[in-house]
């Protein structure tokens, strides 16, 4: 698969989390970006509570959609969001660490379908979801960035993923926006 993909997971914390990020990335980002949090399928609206002006526009991807630039997709309660090419698949099998949509799914697929041209953020949260596929995106020679611990609302996720890819870029919610948002020629560790 050629191109860049930007998978940013996150549990508790990650709404507040992911404001930050969006707003320092802008409504341009040079890469699609795929968030999956941690909900209950009765939870929040999550599009409607990361919308905003200055931001990208955001949606929940549907089964078989095409992935286009220009778009902050946000993984559907109740299903893991998964990549197929270049279009999503939605799942239901089992919850991963009781987690449906699990960031370790979402990860490894990008890293399947995308290699390096895949970057794969790890937030705050409770568990360890994200660290396994963190790894498998920096195998495969995307780029694996993950919230300094010291500022996540939960650190265990974020040092999780650290021990998982220790060479992982570490940084804080805004920085890792604008590297995000700031390149032109798209996001990965060649750029």
């Amino acid at each position: 698969m050629k191109g860049r993909i930007v998978a940013i997971g996150a549990s508790a914390g990650g709404l507040r989390a992911f404001r930050v990020i969006l707003s320092a990335v802008g409504p341009r980002p040079p890469a699609p970006i795929v968030l999956v949090q941690h909900r209950h399928e009765r939870s929040e609206q999550l599009v409607e509570a990361l919308a905003a002006p200055d931001r990208a526009p955001l949606r929940e991807p549907e089964d078989k959609e095409p992935i286009a630039e220009g778009f902050v997709y946000v993984a559907p309660a109740g299903y893991h969001l998964l990549v197929d090419g270049d279009r999503f698949a939605l799942s239901i099998d089992p919850p991963v660490r009781h987690s449906r949509p699990s960031i370790d799914i979402l990860f490894a697929a990008v890293a399947d379908a995308y290699a390096d041209g895949a970057t794969g953020v790890v937030l705050t949260g409770a568990n360890g979801d994200g660290a396994a596929g963190l790894a498998r995106i920096a195998g495969r020679g995307g780029l694996a960035i993950v919230q300094d611990p010291d500022e996540a609302e939960l650190s265990t996720m974020p040092r999780a993923a650290i021990a998982a890819v220790p060479g992982a870029d570490v940084m804080g919610l805004a920085e890792i926006g604008r590297r995000l948002g700031g390149r032109t020629s798209g996001v990965g560790p060649d750029t």
